[in-house]
C-alpha cells in the first residue's frame, strides 16, 4: 500500500482538483492521509462527504495550527503504507503516477540501501520544474543528484514509511516551519533513491503557498533555518555550495533570539559578515 500524505491549510477551494486526481488513479491500493493544519474554511466540510463516498480509505485529522513539518511527522505516524508520499493540497497526480511509483520500486524493495523511489514534478502544462533533463534512471543519493548530476527543480520523492519514522523533522518550540531539506539530505547521507524519468506530479506554486514566502518563514523560524545550513556546510558537497549555506546560516542566525543555536564550523565565521549584510537586506524587503 502506498500512504498519498497531504498537509493542508484553508485550502478548501481547490482540494477538489487534487481528490478527483486520486480518484483517477490506475493503481489502487492506496490510503489518502490528510491533516489539517487548522483551517478556518469549508475543508472539514469536504471531508466529510469524501470519506462517506470514496473508493479509496481516507484518514482526515485536524490539529492546532503548527506548521506542515509536525504534519508530516503526525502522519507518518498513523501510515499504514510501506511508502510515504507528499503530495501537497495545491497539486495533482497523473493518472499513472502511482502505477509507475509502484513499478520502479518493485526494483529495489528487497535493497535496504534504498530509501525509496523519485520522479520528476512538472507545471500543470506538463513542463518539467527546473528544465529539462537527459536521463533514464538514476540509483545515487539526494545529494548527488543535485550536486554530481546537477539536475535542477523540485521532485516528486516517495520515501519508506519506515525511513521517515527512522528520520523525522525536527520540532522546535515555538516554530512552525522547517526546511524539508533537513530530512532530505539527513536521508541522503545514509540511503540512495532510484532516480526515474517520469512526470509523476503537477503543481504550481500558488499566492498563499509556502514557496511564495519562503524567506519570511526562515526568518520566524531561525533554529529550525540554521540547523538545516549548518549540516549543508558540513556535507561533501561543491565548495561553492558549501560557502552559500555557511553565508545562509549566518543570514538567519540574527534572527534567533538568545538561546541554544545550532552551531557551525569556526571556518565559516569569516563570513558572518556577509549573512549580516544579507540579513538587514531581508529586513528591508520582508514585511
Amino acid at each position: 500500500m502506498i500512504t498519498i500524505f497531504t498537509p493542508t491549510y484553508n485550502r478548501a477551494y481547490i482540494l477538489p482538483e487534487l481528490y478527483e486526481s486520486l480518484c483517477r488513479q490506475t493503481y489502487r491500493n492506496f490510503e489518502w492521509v490528510v491533516i489539517d493544519d487548522g483551517s478556518s474554511d469549508e475543508t472539514s466540510a469536504l471531508f466529510e462527504k469524501w470519506i462517506d463516498n470514496s473508493d479509496f480509505p481516507i484518514v482526515y485529522q485536524r490539529q492546532q495550527n503548527g506548521g506542515k513539518h509536525r504534519a508530516i511527522n503526525r502522519a507518518v505516524r498513523i501510515a499504514r503504507g510501506e511508502l510515504f508520499y507528499i503530495v501537497d493540497s495545491d497539486d495533482r497526480l497523473p493518472a499513472d503516477s502511482l502505477a509507475q511509483v509502484v513499478e520502479q520500486f518493485g526494483h529495489v524493495k528487497d535493497d535496504e540501501s534504498f530509501a525509496g523511489v523519485c520522479g520528476l514534478k512538472t507545471y500543470f502544462d506538463g513542463t518539467k520544474i527546473g528544465g529539462e533533463c537527459d536521463f533514464d534512471i538514476l540509483e545515487c543519493n539526494a545529494l548527488d543528484y543535485r550536486y554530481k548530476y546537477k539536475i535542477t527543480g523540485d521532485a516528486a520523492e516517495v520515501i519508506r514509511t519506515e525511513v521517515f519514522r527512522e528520520i523525522p523533522f525536527p520540532e522546535i518550540d515555538g516554530e512552525k516551519f522547517c526546511p524539508e531539506a533537513v530530512v532530505w539530505n539527513r536521508i541522503a547521507r545514509k540511503y540512495k533513491l532510484r532516480y526515474f524519468y517520469g512526470k509523476i506530479y503537477s503543481c504550481d506554486y500558488l499566492p498563499d503557498g509556502l514557496t511564495a514566502k519562503i524567506v519570511k518563514c526562515r526568518m520566524m523560524s531561525p533554529i529550525a533555518s540554521c540547523m538545516c545550513y549548518a549540516e549543508l556546510a558540513a556535507t561533501k558537497i561543491p565548495f561553492v555550495q558549501r560557502v552559500k549555506a555557511a553565508i545562509n546560516y549566518w543570514r538567519f542566525r540574527f534572527c534567533a533570539s538568545a538561546g541554544q543555536k545550532p552551531r557551525i564550523s569556526i571556518v565559516w565565521y569569516p563570513l558572518l559578515p556577509v549573512g549580516l549584510c544579507m540579513h538587514v537586506k531581508d529586513l528591508c524587503f520582508v514585511k
